[in-house]
């Protein structure tokens, strides 16, 4: 279903019989480089996309949020005097989210709406975070708070670690709450600072999502987290974001060999992400590529994230003559690949891509280009 401010609009009004009062809408992302890191204090390089989760909504006189999911056919509400955790599923990101800003001392106020997204869920395009980030611009916009990005999705992301259960870093909220259209961002996860970076002349973006998923709560994910601070203590430091490769190598022979590669692809992917925000602004495609090719190796083989589906679809997309450079993206285990192209071969790309992954590996895939958004907003 295609999104925008008119079909949301269309089905609150259908369900309501007015018009909505706000409507909000929170981006996905995909990230360019800089994967693992923002939970290391280090630096990621991700842009907001065209697909968002949308809240069209009104204010309720009650203290009640109360919301339909078209998407899931569902409705949910909760009392923002009394938020409990119930079993796993939508809802909980939006009772979360209320909880932590409730937390943070806002006083929040009573909504109805309905909800709807066209993020691909568990793809690695951060369909909770922007889902997360939608039901905090919802908040904010019938509570009358102040928008601030960063501050905003740190609450987002306590929702999520607190709430839901995933100790994920800031990377994906922040994003969502601050994106730039026709730019990514370099994020400093410690600063929270945001640089933009505009993409080259003449490049696409490519989302290459390989039918296969996973689920974060339950994956490996905490896991690679914890290896990571242990090698941070071995090292001595905050965070694996103060290490260099040198002093790394120097503790190889102290440290466990599986922590020890962690913290190799994580001092080595800062590096690339620094590299490569300076290749955007000088408009390098092609050592914006090679930093893509480095980095994908560097978590196939040192973080062990991907999978064969996602390996099989970096291989095919940098096959074609018309890509940089290709890489996984998002936490791993399943999901997406990211590709940058000529934009002037992108349909090309598109169609041998998909055929030669099927060919390859049986599955269906999605790929699609996508353009660089704003982050949230109430339109």
């Amino acid at each position: 279903m295609p999104l925008g401010k008119e079909e949301i609009s269309a089905r609150f009004a259908e369900r309501f019989g007015q018009p909505p009062r706000w409507i909000v809408r929170a981006p996905g992302r995909v990230n360019l480089i800089g994967e693992h890191t923002d939970y290391n204090d280090g630096f990621v390089l991700p842009m907001a996309i065209d697909r968002a989760v949308w809240i069209a909504l009104r204010p309720r006189d009650d203290r009640i949020v109360s919301v339909h999911s078209i998407d899931y056919d569902q409705s949910g509400e909760f009392s923002l005097d009394r938020i409990e955790r119930g079993r796993p599923g939508w809802i909980e990101y939006l009772k979360g989210t209320a909880w932590s800003l409730a937390e943070a001392g806002c006083s929040l106020s009573g909504w109805e709406g309905v909800l709807a997204g066209d993020v691909p869920l568990g793809a690695g395009l951060s369909s909770s975070a922007a889902l997360e980030t939608a039901a905090a611009r919802a908040m904010a916009a019938a509570a009358n708070l102040a928008w601030h990005p960063a501050e905003m999705a740190k609450l987002c992301q306590r929702a999520e670690n607190r709430w839901v259960g995933v100790n994920c870093g800031i990377m994906d909220q922040l994003i969502s709450a601050a994106g730039q259209a026709g730019h990514a961002l370099l994020i400093d996860c410690r600063s929270l600072s945001c640089e933009p970076a505009p993409l080259p002349g003449q490049t696409a973006v490519a989302v290459l999502d390989t039918s296969t998923r996973r689920g974060l709560v339950n994956s490996a994910y905490n896991e690679r987290r914890g290896q990571c601070e242990q090698a941070a203590r071995r090292l001595g430091v905050d965070a694996l974001r103060d290490a260099d490769i040198d002093r790394l190598e120097r503790s190889a022979a102290e440290m466990d060999p599986t922590v020890f590669r962690r913290a190799r692809h994580v001092i080595t992917e800062n590096d690339r992400t620094l590299k490569a925000a300076v290749a955007m602004r000088c408009g390098d495609a092609a050592e914006l590529g090679r930093l893509m090719r480095e980095s994908h190796r560097s978590l196939r083989d040192d973080y062990e994230v991907s999978n064969d589906a996602i390996d099989a679809m970096v291989e095919c997309a940098s096959a074609h003559r018309a890509c940089f450079g290709a890489r996984m993206t998002g936490a791993g285990f399943g999901g997406c690949a990211v590709a940058l192209i000529r934009a002037e071969e992108a349909g090309d790309f598109l169609r041998r891509t998909t055929d030669d992954y099927q060919r390859k590996t049986g599955l269906k895939p999605a790929v699609y280009l996508c353009q660089a958004a704003d982050g949230a907003e109430v339109l």
